[in-house]
Formats: C-alpha cells, structure tokens, sequence
C-alpha cells in the first residue's frame, strides 16, 4: 500500500499532467473567469500588500489580475524562497521591477524592498473538498502561512480540473480561507468549499476588514 509521500507524488505527477495538457483557448478563457473573481469578490485586496506569484507550467497566469489590483491602490509581490527549510519572503514588484531567475528557473524581483503581506494568492498543483491545497512538496506555503502573525488572507487559485476528493491532509497542512475558479469562488469553512457569490464575498470580505468575522 502506497505511504502518503508515494500518493501525493503520483497525484501531483497526474495532476500536472492533467494541467499541462489543457489547451491555449481553454485556458485562457478559465483564467478570465479566475481573474474577474479576483478582481470583484476581493477589494479588500485593493488597498493591502499582496503576495502573488509568478505563473509556471501551465498553472493560472495572475499576472492580469496584478495589473488590475495594483491599478486600484495595492502593493504588490512576489516570493522569494531565501533557504528550503526558512518561511519564504516577498519582495516588492511592478511591472517595471528588475528581475532575475531564481533556483526553480522562475523569474523573481532582483533585491527590491523586502515587505510583509497582508494577503496570498496560493497557486494550488490541487486541492480538495476541505479546502486543503496540493503544492509541489516543498511545504513553503504551508509554513510561511502558519508562521505569519496575523496570518494573511489566503486565496488559493486553480483550474477546476485539478480539483480532488481528498488530499489525506497531514498535521503540517493548512487550508485556505478561499479558493477561485473558472467555477467561481469557494469560502471555505468547517463543511467545506461553500460556493459564494462575488457580490457576498466582497461584502464579506469588507466586513472582515472592520473586525466582523467571516
């Protein structure tokens, strides 16, 4: 029988596959969807410092979505992984930031202001019913996110096709607060991924903002 370690490596094989494999049109039309999402159910993002990331080997290309929210007042970033077993850190980007290739061949901001986030966009290789995210193993997000105090509104996006009945979720995992699709968005609570409407969720999201809880 397959340990956790085996089943997550054959998921995150497939699943990249899976990815991979979707064509130019239909990911383009998926991400505008994702993007929308983004942009309508979360103006708390508008006036916040936010960590996204650079996209790679097919996953959601937030980079539209950076232009639009950095449009509307925010802070922008990307991670900087500094050491495999340290929290990863996020330097400041805009469009014209210097960049350079990091370890993993990803274009990362060239030693520009180190900054605190208070929001992520996670990209997830998948995820679950739960709210739980595959990533590639490293464990960076799951760490920096359990670290960070006051933890950062998490924000996981992928495309629908990479969604899982059930990842198995170890001690060390961590959900999101939300996940974004082509489907729409996903508020993740104690049953689950609850799907809202970008109306509820901005108004939600705004509550949030003045002390209300989710």
């Amino acid at each position: 029988m397959d340990t956790w370690q085996e089943w997550r490596k054959k998921r995150r094989f497939e699943l990249l596959a899976r990815r991979e494999a979707v064509t130019e049109d239909e990911r383009f039309h998926w991400s505008m969807e994702i993007t929308t999402s983004l942009e309508r159910g979360f103006p708390i993002l508008w006036k916040n410092t936010v960590g996204f990331y650079w996209p790679n080997r097919g996953e959601y290309d937030p980079r539209p979505a950076m232009n639009i929210i950095q449009e509307r007042g925010a802070t922008l970033a990307l991670p900087e992984v500094e050491d495999k077993n340290k929290l990863l850190r996020f330097r400041r980007w805009w469009q014209e930031a210097p960049m350079k290739i990091d370890a993993y061949n990803i274009p990362i901001p060239d030693n520009t202001e180190l900054v605190m986030v208070g929001a992520m966009i996670v990209p997830m290789l998948g995820f679950d019913e739960q709210g739980y995210r595959l990533g590639y193993g490293g464990g960076y997000y799951d760490r920096t996110l359990a670290a960070i105090n006051p933890r950062p509104l998490a924000i996981g996006v992928a495309f629908e096709i990479l969604r899982l009945d059930n990842i198995y979720h170890r001690p060390h995992d961590i959900t999101v607060d939300f996940i974004v699709t082509e489907a729409g968005i996903y508020r993740i609570t104690t049953r689950g991924m609850v799907i809202i409407s970008t109306e509820k969720c901005a108004s939600e999201n705004i509550l949030n903002q003045h002390g209300a809880p989710f």
